[in-house]
């Protein structure tokens, strides 16, 4: 394939114009300078991981690319801030990597982005109902499940998620008509009896999703967990939710933003802030693009957000009916991540990991976190708890959440040094996370859409993935695969 894309002919003999320059104190560039007349190749709209990964890909063959990004920074769910007072650094959003991340692995290589591996020695908690117990931390967390029947249920999940399982293409499984007829909350009550055991199996799905079992089909989240591998390694449930050698193994220093904060230094004169993309319109295969910062044109578009929030944008002529069913079908998960930081990790001297499997009081999952050598205990506030928490004033938040982390590992909670909170719900250009999860009914009747062109409009975004969809590695996957789309569309 060439990678002289200049030479291509464009509609109406235009020449491809140079990637627009970008503004934003976050990556260092000024305003678009394009001629109003000028096509580039693609216009990508979104610079989370998924857009720069798309972008890096498309630059390094030759093509003419901007950006577009309605916030100030990169990065997307993936978002670095700092506490108010100490200014530690904290991952506001997705902060875990991984075995068989290997895209996110090589992509925190070429930009000399450690990590450390996630504290897990110990024990960890797992609440069920008004009964705690400690389980040691270095098993995964499926191993708790030898009380009472707990162990069979999940054995039958992760059977059902390893049967000739298609990865990223869940309608085209046997069964998927019933899986996704069905709730995840309802089929727990098919193959769970006992009451810890229902509990583990929920449990199981809220922890990585942030969603209640009724909000998600069972189908979408066995996908999920088949997806939690690579072309090599089948997904399993424990790798899903281990801490060793599972998806939390490990956690970037200085935050998990530093990667796309680096891509877009690199990809600085392509992207543009401030610039949320109100409408696409598209005749004869060329699109015009119309966002905050002005009308961009293109011979290819890539929208790297996810399917839940990409009916914001006014697309002429409309959509396909299946893209538009797949849209409505989707939704973000209720969530938002608080930290808080202390001069020592009390609860290793309790022979405590830090990890948690909870009631949801409001915390429901916690984790030991490390920044700028200050210990920090993490929690995640889902679903319901975090809605009921959405609008209430942030002492309140701060106040509940401590008084849980005190019910987990004791008095010394109460002596935090500092404190952040994002909250996902309210950031408009996400509108939740960590993923967007499907309701019944949507994969098997509109699933080809989630990545099936319209016009010269491709997908990406990390619910587009086939393995790791909702992580960073997926992002990265399904940019890279939207860029070899559009590259093959443009030769």
């Amino acid at each position: 394939m060439t990678t002289d894309l200049s030479r291509r002919r464009f509609l109406g003999g235009a020449l491809a114009t140079a990637g627009a320059l970008a503004g934003s104190s976050a990556a260092g560039a000024g305003r678009a300078s394009a001629a109003p007349t000028g096509i580039v190749d693609v216009v990508v709209v979104g610079a989370g991981l998924s857009g720069l990964a798309a972008a890096k890909s498309l630059v390094a063959s030759g093509a003419s690319v901007t950006v577009l990004e309605a916030r100030d920074r990169p990065g997307g769910r993936v978002h670095n801030i700092s506490t108010p007072k100490v200014g530690a650094t904290l991952d506001a959003g997705a902060e875990f990597i991984g075995p068989t991340q290997n895209h996110i692995a090589a992509l925190a290589r070429e930009y000399d982005v450690a990590t450390l591996r996630t504290y897990n020695a110990g024990d960890s908690i797992f609440v069920g109902g008004d009964t705690t117990t400690r389980v040691p931390a270095a098993l995964p967390l499926p191993a708790i499940a030898d009380i009472g029947q707990a162990g069979a249920a999940l054995a039958r999940a992760q059977a059902d998620a390893l049967a000739g399982f298609p990865v990223g293409e869940p309608w085209r499984h046997p069964d998927a008509a019933r899986l996704d007829s069905i709730t995840w909350g309802e089929y727990t009550d098919q193959i769970a009896t006992t009451r810890i055991a229902r509990e583990m199996v929920r449990i199981a799905m809220s922890a990585p999703l942030s969603v209640r079992p009724d909000e998600v089909s069972a189908l979408y989240y066995l996908n999920y967990i088949a997806a939690a591998g690579d072309e090599h390694n089948p997904g399993t449930l424990i790798r899903l939710l281990s801490t060793d050698g599972g998806a939390q193994e490990k956690l970037f220093e200085g935050g998990a933003a530093l990667i796309p904060l680096r891509m877009a230094r690199e990809l600085r004169k392509h992207l543009v802030y401030n610039a949320p993309v109100r409408s696409i319109a598209h005749t004869d295969g060329l699109a015009t693009v119309t966002s905050d910062a002005g009308v961009h044109r293109a011979r290819r578009v890539i929208v790297a957000m996810s399917p839940a929030i990409t009916d914001q944008i006014d697309y002429r002529p409309g959509l396909s009916a299946a893209r538009r069913g797949l849209q409505r079908g989707y939704r973000m998960g209720a969530v938002a991540k608080f930290a808080a930081v202390y001069r020592r990790p009390f609860w290793r001297d309790k022979g405590l990991s830090g990890q948690v499997y909870g009631a949801g009081r409001p915390i429901d999952v916690t984790f030991e976190s490390y920044a700028d050598n200050r210990h920090i205990l993490m929690g995640f506030i889902s679903a319901d708890a975090m809605r009921r928490l959405d609008h209430a004033p942030e002492r309140q938040l701060v106040s509940e959440c401590i008084a849980n982390f005190v019910e987990y590992f004791g008095p010394e909670a109460r002596d935090f040094v500092d404190h952040g909170v994002f909250k996902w719900d309210l950031e408009p250009w996400s509108r939740g996370g960590p993923v967007a999860v499907s309701a019944p009914g949507t994969l098997t009747a509109f699933g080809p859409a989630l990545r099936e062109p319209v016009g010269p409009i491709h997908w990406a975004g990390t619910e587009t993935a086939d393995y790791w969809t909702g992580y960073m590695d997926g992002a990265v996957r399904s940019g890279r695969r939207a860029a070899r789309e559009v590259l093959g569309d443009l030769t």
